[in-house]
This record gives C-alpha cells, structure tokens and sequence, in this order.
C-alpha cells in the first residue's frame, strides 16, 4: 500500500473522530443539563464515559487488527458509532444519553487507534512522525471549528442538532473506508487474540522503560488536555458569563496552539528526531500548567488568565502527542496494534480520572482544573528524564 492524497485525508477524519465527538457537542453541555434535568456532575459523566468506553475498546480493537486486519476492524467500529450516535440523537433521559456515549466512544476509538496504526503500516517508522504530525494539525481542525459550529447548532436547533451532525459525520467516513481504504497490514498474526499472547505482548511493551516513559508522557499531557476540555464549558460559559458560540471561538484560539505545536513539530522532526521535540513538549506542558495554577491561586479570575496558558500547554500537547506515538510504535511491527492500543488506553483512561476529578470538583473557581494540568505536566516531563532521555555519550 503507497500513500496517497484520499488515504492521508481518510486517515485524518478517522483520528479526527474521538476529538471531533468530545468537541462538537460540549457548548450543548449546559443545555442538556437543563433539558434532561442533570447536575454538572451527571452531565459531565457524558464526556467522561466516552473517555472510558474510548479507553477500554482501544485495548481490543489493536489485537484484532493485528489478527484480522484494518479495514474489517475499521468498518464494525465506525458501524457501531453510526448506530450509537442515532441513540445519542434520540435519549430522552441522561442515563439513556450517558449509555449511548458510552456505546459510541466503542465505535469512535476505532479510528484514531487504528488510523495511527494504518499510518506506521504506510509510512514506516522514520516517516511517522512527520506525518502523524501533518495529520494532528489537520486533525486540530475538529476541534476547532466543533464548538463553533456545535454552539450555533444549539442555539439553532437544540442539543439534539449535534448529534445529528455526528451520525452524518460518521456514515460517510464508514463510506470513505468500503472505497478507499485497502488492507495495509502485512503482518497478521492469528494468535494476537489470544487472551495469553494479549497478556504476553503488553507485558513486554510494560518492561520497555522507554516505552513506559513515552506512554506516560502522552497520557499525562493529554490529561491536562482533557481537565480544560470537561471544565471549559462551566468555566467559559458559568463562570466568565460567555455564550455557546463565544465559547466555541475561546476554545477555539486554544486549538491555534496546538497545531502551531503539530506544524512545528512536521517540519522540524527529521532535523531535530522525536526525543528532542518530545523533550520540549513535556517541559512546556509543565511550565504552561504550573503558570496557570499560579494564576489561579493568586486569584486572577480572568478569561486570558486560563486562555493563555492554556494555548501554551495546547502547543506542548502538539508537540508531544505524534512523536511519543511515533518512538512507541518504532521498535513493534509485528504488534504495532498492540502498543497503539495500550498508548491509546493509558491516553484516555487517565484523561477519564481527570475528568471525573474535575467534573466532582470543580464550583466556582479554575483551580481544580488548573491543579490537575498542573500535575501531569510535572509528571510526563519526570516521566521523560527517567525512562525516555537517552544518556549523553
């Protein structure tokens, strides 16, 4: 399989899908609070059941496509979204809407996890980087305009409108993978189910410290990711008084950081290689969230005092996320499913606890947020000095 202008497209909307479902709908949050008759907590608990469902069928869909294949995985995944964004569309109730995320973060983990997997199949280990790159500043695009155009959604035609967008979303990207999309895997490995060769294989990739240390660097970071994503509509919209659409443009602006951080990254990764840029990411996540605790802590309750450090830490997550991915998955070929899985798994597992944390936690001021991207940005750039810098020689 040669790359190609369709695929590089069709593997951005599929790494698109899990940022583009939490994004799209989060102007909603407030609305749907108020239609279906839910605290913040229990509305929260849409976004951080995603992350869960999001987390745990990672583990699953990457020995399956190491057994089966790509594209089948692929197409059952984006299957079952389609049919649990149509429940989504219709729940008359938060448990009923909390079941159906849950059910639909099942089918949309396929995609990033796999797409990231079809672009080392494709590109190989040393040109990886690059374009898992290329594709994350592409990608920001979804994150991007979802709350600005899911803010004018709900102020249009309600809550409900956003998922409609999404089940449209997600039948023609299920159309783009029956015409475009080839098998890319070369090695299948009929035993990668195995419950015993599962175990076996995400063990060995436990014992590689190096792997370890970029594991942690990529799901910590993202947590710090995730705690503004789950508070920004109470923060913007409670506390700071914006609308659905202001909302949407604030995070908006953040979004410009992380593919400024994505598009330096494509350019300089041949130059400069994954380690250095890896380095720079996670001491950026870490002094971005340090800033804005400190500015919370002070008591500077102010939009541009979570704005940003907030785009400075979007920045650091660019830089961070395509090269801990591309140096995880260099040394696996013949279980490159696996380690995307276990990464994607670590990734929105500690995401979900920081959500959670947030959601329980967070009234009237930022600082339960701020503590939490605080805190895994100290603890990805650790992670990096103890298990992934290699020793001066």
């Amino acid at each position: 399989m040669t790359a190609s202008l369709p695929l590089a497209i069709l593997i951005t909307a599929l790494v698109a899908l899990g940022p583009l479902s939490m994004g799209f709908y989060l102007p909603a949050l407030p609305a749907i609070g108020e239609a279906l008759g839910a605290d913040v907590a229990n509305t929260q608990l849409t976004l951080s059941v995603f992350l869960f469902g999001f987390a745990a069928g990672q583990l699953a869909y990457g020995p399956l496509s190491d057994r089966f294949g790509r594209r089948p995985v692929l197409l059952f995944g984006v299957g079952l979204y389609v049919l649990a964004s149509v429940a989504c569309t219709l729940a008359n109730s938060i448990e009923t809407l909390i079941a159906a995320r849950f059910l639909q973060a099942l089918g949309a983990c396929a995609g990033p996890v796999l797409g990231r997997v079809v672009v080392r199949d494709v590109y190989g280990p040393h040109d990886a980087a690059r374009m898992l790159s290329y594709i994350g500043t592409a990608m920001a695009l979804a994150p991007l305009l979802g709350p600005v155009v899911g803010g004018w959604l709900t102020v249009w035609s309600g809550w409900r409108a956003t998922f409609v967008f999404l089940t449209g979303y997600s039948a023609l990207l299920a159309l783009g993978l029956w015409f475009v999309l080839p098998e890319t895997n070369n090695h299948r490995d009929p035993a990668a189910t195995n419950p015993a060769r599962m175990a076996h294989n995400f063990l060995t990739l436990l014992r590689d410290g190096r792997y370890r240390g970029v594991l942690l660097c990529n799901g910590l970071a993202y947590s710090g990711l995730f705690a503004f994503i789950s508070a920004s509509p109470f923060v913007f919209i409670n506390m700071f008084g914006f609308s659905p659409q202001e909302m949407g443009l604030a995070f908006g602006v953040m979004v410009s950081g992380y593919m400024c951080g994505s598009t330096t990254s494509g350019r300089l990764s041949r130059r400069l290689g994954s380690e250095r840029l890896l380095r720079w990411g996670s001491a950026l996540s870490a002094v971005a969230g340090v800033a804005m605790l400190a500015l919370a802590l002070s008591g500077v309750h102010r939009p541009m005092a979570v704005i940003v450090p907030m785009w400075f830490s979007a920045a650091a997550i660019g830089l961070t996320m395509p090269n801990a991915a591309a140096i995880g998955l260099a040394n696996y070929p013949y279980m490159t499913g696996s380690a995307a899985s276990l990464m994607g798994f670590s990734q929105m597992g500690l995401a979900a606890l920081a959500g959670i944390f947030v959601g329980h936690s967070l009234g009237d001021t930022v600082v339960p947020m701020a503590l939490v991207m605080a805190l895994g940005g100290l603890a990805g750039f650790g992670s990096y000095l103890v298990w992934v810098r290699q020793p001066v020689r």
